[in-house]
């Protein structure tokens, strides 16, 4: 159990939280600043490495994620300095995973050399949708033509490139979305990020659908219906869903990502980055400071990485592997499960939700179908409910 983690292996996320512009739909910590200081920038988040390093020494780092915000804006040279801090902290994996977030608006095949020479060898690119008049509604700063020359330029630096794309759109066809979904398909490389507009409060468009304002949004059904075309049309082309949102060639699936579905630990680097990280045995959620600002002051002060440090239960923690292992195609293994939290899951339950076509289970193993994974909430619950 005190060693659980490493079922899932070890990732260190880092967070830059600037963009060019804040998306209507983003409720990521993100912000619009200029004049930011980039040396003391790349001071603190080496030193928050290297804090946290001293809380787990000796691990060996199997991935890199630098997320955002968008960390394409990031100077190489801050890249490469952080991806040095990590190698002088930990051992890092032969074969590890780097990956650097990128938006089209701040790609330059010169910067994306840099960013290949300090050591990423994956991008995931947002290009979310490939229709010049859904790309202004959803606030971006690309059209279509920038967006394609620019994961053009990724893919000639890269041997890995993902892009994301959003679904169920304002006014949005299942006809038009099969049609580009195929058009996406013939751009891919390896792997898509899939997502389902979600209106989220606190956003531009949670505020505008409060106030009525914002029209033409799919209903349930046509969401539906837009998710089992996805999945259908991904697997005829060879790029299987493995996660509700994420499809890949195999063998080309998101490595960091899969440290979270599979309920590894990892370090978070930056501004509100999250964490789960085993200490002693124990297994602890750690948040930094969402405000730009006031994470910079307490990482130059050598407290960021536990500004807000809470214990995980043991409940809990079956509870976030449930949740996050049902999201994969592979599943939830019933004996890790049950050595975690020292208490089987209910057969009773598996069988119930097995004959209602929501879960399938070999024996070892428990994972939703299609079906089970568009009300997952409520197969975890039923799950959970003992």
């Amino acid at each position: 159990m005190t060693e659980d983690w490493r079922s899932g292996g070890f990732g260190i996320y880092v967070h830059w939280p600037f963009c060019l512009a804040k998306c209507p739909y983003c409720d990521f910590n993100s912000h619009v600043r200029t004049g930011i200081d980039e040396a003391r920038w790349r001071r603190a988040l080496v030193g928050q490495v290297a804090a946290v390093a001293r809380q787990v020494p000796g691990r060996v780092v199997d991935t890199i994620f630098f997320g955002g915000g968008t960390p394409s804006l990031m100077p190489p040279d801050t890249l490469a300095a952080v991806i040095a801090a990590v190698r002088d902290a930990w051992p890092l994996a032969g074969d590890a995973e780097i990956t650097l977030e990128a938006n089209p608006t701040s790609v330059e095949a010169g910067r994306f050399r840099g960013f290949r020479d300090a050591g990423v060898n994956r991008v995931s690119m947002g290009i979310q949708a490939l229709d010049d008049g859904d790309l202004r509604r959803l606030g971006r700063m690309h059209n279509v033509a920038e967006a394609i020359r620019a994961y053009e330029i990724a893919r000639g630096t890269f041997a890995r490139v993902s892009f994301d794309l959003i679904y169920a759109r304002q006014g949005q066809t299942l006809e038009q979305w099969r049609t580009e979904l195929g058009r996406a398909l013939a751009l891919a490389l390896d792997h898509l990020s899939l997502y389902q507009l979600t209106i989220e409060d606190g956003t531009r468009f949670g505020d505008m659908q409060a106030r009525g304002r914002l029209r033409g949004l799919p209903d349930a059904d046509l969401a539906a219906d837009m998710y089992a075309v996805t999945q259908e049309t991904c697997d005829a082309a060879g790029m299987g869903g493995y996660e509700i949102s994420n499809h890949a060639r195999p063998g080309a699936e998101s490595r960091h990502n899969l440290i979270y579905w599979r309920y590894g630990d990892y370090a978070g680097i930056g501004p509100g980055a999250h964490g789960r990280l085993t200490l002693r045995g124990r297994r602890w959620a750690i948040e930094s400071p969402r405000s730009p600002d006031a994470w910079l002051s307490a990482a130059e002060g050598g407290t960021a990485e536990i500004a807000i440090r809470s214990e995980v239960e043991t409940h809990d923690q079956g509870a976030e592997m449930l949740m996050m292992g049902l999201r994969l195609r592979e599943g939830v293994d019933l004996g890790r499960y049950a050595r975690l939290t020292g208490r089987a899951l209910p057969a009773v339950r598996i069988a119930e939700l097995s004959d209602l076509g929501l879960l399938e289970c070999d024996g070892s193993r428990i994972s939703a179908t299609d079906s089970g994974r568009i009300v997952l909430n409520t197969v975890i619950k039923q799950l959970l409910d003992q």
